[in-house]
């Protein structure tokens, strides 16, 4: 089926324009209930859904929108406000509820927003069922009779529930008594849990991106902003730094010293120690976008890798299907399904601190055995319908490439699922060999591209 709405991450676009408008959003919840409602086992209990969102001020419409529609359809709904995406998925599945929705653009600016769904089992919404809500769209929207209306009631512990869930996922004999650690929130979704994990567990914490106000979610801080973190971390002269992106599922860290550490290589701290204590279960899953140098790395460790396409959906399915349970993307997204069915940026930052502290390590020195090789990505317009990856002076271009490479670097090339632009990514050990080659492809597809 060919989607108009769904994404790989749900819906999601400019707040004020189709789908992210308020008629829309009722109607998708009325569409998404309707698919609830007649997928449930009990004819005689009605559907319950629980829905989350971060700090956007769009997100107080689009709540409303999704309750009213929900509601229509005869579903119940819990309400907990500004919530990660991972605690929605959690509070779903620990309150046995039909569905979880949250309402967010993770990363983006806080004139876009979105909605995305987990199943109750806490996991990203089966295709068939992402398929079947897009199909009911399609139908007219109608209500229920007063009798069978959805109610809606709101969960004042839901923040507490998931702090506890967050700590239970640190050793019991462990503790952070000792460290000094800043911890910024991006104005987003986690502002009042995040800190208080950390503090909790006895860290000496400081914060930043905490005081959200609508609009400044991911407004130069946040995982996808690093600077703030890096000057904060040097200012209070603390161990470490923790970032997390607007809706909690995204995390970066930065050293004593200010150094950025992205997924690939906090990934890599996380598999090495579980290998080291005998707790890692096969092999790790990154993407077609985690560096060659990890992938390297593994080899060295004897840990099996393999690659899923880009985005942590896909991270997700290929875990599945090996019966693997860590996995993530260099853009922060880590997955350790043995603690959460989830990518969840706490749990992360606290596995990478399990591991500093069993081993006595400072986060250079666990990282340190990882050199990352140069990376360029060039974004390149498309703006006609012609496939330019498919024109043979693309593809000797490529090849030439890789044949220079010859194994000590990488060449990928892929349509952006978000924007009109082609991206050409080169990787190796060579940073001006890379970067002619990086440069050489891209003209040839901008070429083919003008036809």
């Amino acid at each position: 089926m060919t989607r108009k709405y769904f994404g790989t991450d749900g819906v999601r676009g400019k707040v004020g324009q189709l789908p992210i408008t308020p008629d829309f959003v009722m109607r998708l919840g009325y569409a998404a209930g309707k698919v609830l409602a007649s997928a449930r086992r009990n004819r005689a209990e009605r559907p319950a859904v629980l829905i989350g969102k971060d700090t956007r001020v769009s997100g107080y419409m689009l709540e409303s929108a999704l309750e009213a529609g929900l509601s229509a359809a005869g579903v119940d709904v819990l309400l907990v406000g500004p919530m990660p995406t991972p605690a929605v998925a959690y509070l779903t599945r620990a309150l046995r509820l039909s569905a979880g929705i949250v309402i967010s653009a993770s990363h983006n600016p806080y004139d876009d927003n979105g909605v995305k769904f987990f199943s109750g089992d806490g996991t990203k919404l089966p295709d068939a069922t992402e398929n079947a809500i897009e199909r009911e769209l399609g139908e007219p929207l109608k209500c229920m009779a007063s009798s069978r209306l959805g109610k809606a009631r709101r969960i004042d512990d839901a923040a507490g529930r998931y702090t506890e869930f967050c700590k239970g996922t640190f050793p019991p004999h462990l503790h952070l008594r000792g460290m000094r650690i800043v911890v910024d929130c991006a104005n987003g979704a986690a502002y009042h849990i995040a800190p208080h994990v950390f503090h909790e567990l006895g860290a000496d914490v400081e914060t930043i991106g905490t005081r959200p106000d609508g609009f400044n979610i991911n407004d130069r801080v946040g995982a996808t902003s690093p600077q703030a973190l890096q000057a904060a971390v040097k200012r209070h002269k603390a161990d470490l730094g923790i970032a997390l992106d607007g809706d909690g599922d995204r995390l970066v860290m930065v050293d004593a010293g200010g150094r950025l550490y992205d997924g690939d290589q906090l990934l890599y701290v996380i598999a090495r120690h579980r290998k080291q204590v005998r707790e890692l279960e096969g092999g790790v899953v990154g993407t077609l976008m985690t560096n060659l140098a990890l992938e390297h790395a593994f080899a060295k460790l004897r840990i099996p890798f393999a690659r899923a396409r880009v985005g942590d959906r896909y991270v997700l399915e290929m875990l599945a299907r090996r019966r693997w349970q860590l996995g993530g993307e260099n853009s922060g997204h880590i997955v350790c399904l043995d603690q959460h069915t989830t990518g969840d940026a706490i749990i992360s930052a606290l596995q990478v601190l399990r591991a500093l502290t069993e081993n006595k390590a400072t986060l250079t020195m666990a990282a340190g055995a990882l050199t990352l090789y140069p990376q360029v990505l060039v974004n390149v317009p498309v703006k006609n319908q012609a496939d330019p990856l498919a024109h043979p002076a693309v593809k000797r271009a490529v090849a030439e490439a890789q044949a220079d490479l010859d194994g000590s670097g990488r060449v990928l090339l892929r349509a952006s699922g978000t924007e009109p632009v082609i991206r050409v990514m080169v990787e190796g050990r060579n940073a001006d060999r890379i970067e002619r080659w990086a440069e050489r492809i891209a003209a040839s597809v901008r070429r083919a591209a003008c036809g």
